[in-house]
């Protein structure tokens, strides 16, 4: 009893003593060694001194090259020393880390919260994601993949944009909290050879092989393929547990899935930059095990999903005048998702198909030397928008419709600077679609630069996101419970109004403070009406206001790193009632220190407040604590790194969506490893 309050209080305060420390070496963070200055010395540091200060740049949010702290939002961006130095494994876990973010799994995909709002189950559809300028979510659900079944290796990634706030203005649906922009590896870089290798807890192992090369006349190529795969793990319901006086009548085998936790996928990516065009590719492919028994299927059966996603885009910017530039892009995606799901020994099959091609043309002007005008078009033409679901052995079909649409929208911005102290930008957007009404979404932005390093920001947007065709057309009247469509849904729409103050500092350090308050109405959700079906209506407007606070350190001399404190409150405003999965406090901390020549020790926390479940039961807050320890030769041609995920074991949960019931929260790995490998020749 005493060596287990003794271990309960050496973690709490650990954890207390870390978030501490850190935070404020986070924000005094200077280099070893080297003398703090103040904001107000810059312009009395030498040539040498400035260069020490890195001003990160973004294109994603204004769909060109510029300055962060001259963006029309708030951005963060995360590097590919990040991914190496913090171990991350999946998107989701690198969205995780950042600022106002949240991200629950449910044991089959992960699910995208910002500032207050996040839907267990919502496929990620109100944030667009991008791959190198190229949409990925797909065109049955309008999903976002952050996990393993997301298109691409991390180890190709060479840098994230994540842009806050409501970006209709520029990139029409999906774009509601904001635009995450993947920006790949170039084959250059790369000037040879890589092989990687992994292993880890839970029979987990993994391998890439990728290759890349630049030619004298400029051009570039890469290419690279993974294969993963990670064996079932048992899990725990208690839920389904005939011992438990109020288990589930599908409860069995003690409450434990066996082996159901399983994970196998494959993919390609190639990109190749020739004569001022860039052609790129991806597929991927992912098994999933479910081991929850979601949408009233046996538990501890072999139900299981499988995705598929494709893609090929053709891309090239050329000059046709001084200060002039024409974008052009052309592309074509494929996206499947296909599940077995097993009602009393027989197998359901579900499917949707998605297919569309369409093209994009953007001319950037510079006028005047204090105007930056874009001027752009869209069109997007779906061939196929299938879905199916039919029982197997015998064979009886419930669901069978087959969509075609298209969509097309027209866009201009226009951003003024004045001197070097004042920019405004203004911009809007009107898109039409065949299964939804057209709709106009603006964005204006007023930057301030009151002192050196210092910027202000006063933002104002509005966005909207569409209904999806699962949302409008998906019925299957034979589900437990009964699945009906709505075909008469109206798009989401938000109002966002945020005030951003960011100080750079000397060496490095950017400290931010973000105030936002957002609305949205028509929001579309999925709910049970009076006959007791699940359908998607437009029920309630939500709302949100919060801050948060962020002091980081790009990578130069010395220790780097970033830590952030959020506060926020997302209520229905009908009822006043705190939304479900919604926590008020937030804290994360990321810190990266050079142990010895070759060898960097990352350290990342992360705290999440109590959450309220569907079930309207409540998730005590917890904190996790991952730890990497990365090192490379002297030659630089082999890193090796050594993981530990949630290094205190704490037992947490997520909540769990509705498509899970009984199960309000679904319990998150213990304490985990992973050994890593790369060589370059």
């Amino acid at each position: 009893m005493i060596n287990t309050q003794y271990s309960r209080f050496f973690r709490r305060s650990t954890l207390r003593i870390l978030s501490a420390a850190g935070f404020m070496l986070a924000v005094a963070l200077t280099a070893a060694g080297e003398e703090a200055l103040p904001a107000t010395d810059l312009r009395e540091l030498s040539i040498e001194e400035l260069m020490t200060i890195e001003v990160q740049t973004v294109y994603s949010t204004s769909r060109h090259e510029q300055k962060v702290s001259e963006a029309p939002s708030s951005v963060t961006i995360i590097t590919a020393e990040d991914i190496r130095h913090y171990g991350y494994r999946t998107l989701a876990d690198i969205l995780k880390s950042i600022r106002g973010f949240a991200v629950t799994y449910d044991r089959n995909y992960h699910y995208l919260g910002t500032r207050g709002f996040g839907r267990p189950g919502d496929n990620n559809t109100r944030v667009l994601l991008l791959l190198d300028g190229h949409r990925l979510n797909d065109n049955v659900h309008d999903a976002a993949s952050l996990g393993t079944e997301f298109i691409l290796d991390l180890d190709l990634i060479e840098r994230i944009e994540v842009s806050r706030g409501p970006s209709s203005s520029l990139y029409g649906s999906n774009a509601f909290f904001g635009v995450i922009n993947i920006i790949t590896r170039n084959g250059a870089e790369l000037k040879g050879a890589e092989l990687s290798g992994e292993a880890g807890s839970f029979g987990q192992g993994k391998g890439r092989v990728s290759g890349g090369r630049g030619w004298q006349n400029g051009g570039e190529t890469l290419f690279s393929g993974t294969a993963y795969r990670r064996k079932g793990e048992n899990h725990y319901f208690r839920e389904y547990d005939p011992g438990n006086p109020f288990f589930d009548p599908r409860a069995g085998n003690d409450g434990i899935a066996e082996g159901r936790d399983y994970d196998r996928y494959h993919s390609i990516f190639s990109k190749t930059s020739l004569f001022g065009f860039t052609l790129q590719g991806a597929c991927s492919s992912r098994t999933k095990g479910i081991p929850t028994a979601s949408y009233g299927t046996d538990f501890n059966s072999d139900s299981k999903t499988m995705d598929q996603r494709a893609y090929v885009d053709m891309s090239s910017v050329r000059r046709i005048a001084e200060e002039a530039d024409l974008s052009l892009r052309i592309f074509y995606d494929f996206a499947e998702s296909r599940a077995d799901y097993l009602y009393s020994g027989i197998v359901n099959k579900d499917r949707s198909l998605g297919e569309w091609a369409g093209g994009e043309v953007q001319l950037s002007s510079l006028l005047l030397d204090t105007h930056r005008v874009i001027v752009g078009a869209e069109y997007i033409g779906s061939l196929r928008q299938d879905q199916e679901n039919a029982d197997q052995e015998p064979v009886v079909p419930y669901l069978n419709d087959e969509r075609r649409s298209r969509r097309w929208a027209g866009y201009i911005q226009d951003e003024f600077a004045w001197g070097t102290t004042f920019r405004f930008s203004a911009g809007a957007r009107y898109d039409h679609a065949s299964l939804v009404n057209g709709t106009a979404n603006p964005r204006m932005a007023a930057i301030f630069n009151p002192g050196e390093g210092s910027t202000v920001k006063l933002l104002y947007g509005s966005a909207f996101r569409s209904p999806s065709v699962h949302e409008l057309y998906y019925q299957v009247p034979s589900a437990k419970p009964p699945l009906v469509a709505n075909p008469g849904l109206k798009p989401e729409k938000i109002k966002t109004y945020e005030l951003v103050y960011e100080q750079y500092l000397v060496q490095g350090v950017r400290a931010t403070i973000d105030g936002y308050y957002y609305r949205i109405d028509d929001l579309i959700e999925q709910t049970r009406n009076e006959a007791g079906s699940l359908v998607f209506i437009n029920l309630e407007a939500a709302e949100a206001r919060g801050i948060e606070l962020e002091v980081e350190k790009t990578l130069s001399r010395g220790a780097t790193g970033r830590a952030s404190y959020s506060l926020q409150r997302a209520t229905n405003v009908r009822t006043g009632e705190v939304l479900n999965n919604s926590a008020r406090n937030m804290a994360k901390l990321n810190l990266a220190f050079p142990l010895m020549k070759d060898f960097v020790f990352g350290l990342e926390e992360q705290y999440t407040g109590r959450r309220k479940t569907e079930a309207g039961t409540s998730i005590g807050s917890f904190a996790v604590t991952n730890a990497t320890l990365l090192g490379r030769n002297a030659a630089g041609n082999l890193e090796f790194s050594l993981n530990c995920y949630n290094l205190f074991n704490k037992q947490y949960s997520d909540p769990a969506g509705a498509d899970l019931s009984p199960i309000n929260a679904v319990a998150q790995d213990g304490r985990t490893f992973r050994i890593k490998g790369t060589y370059a020749f």
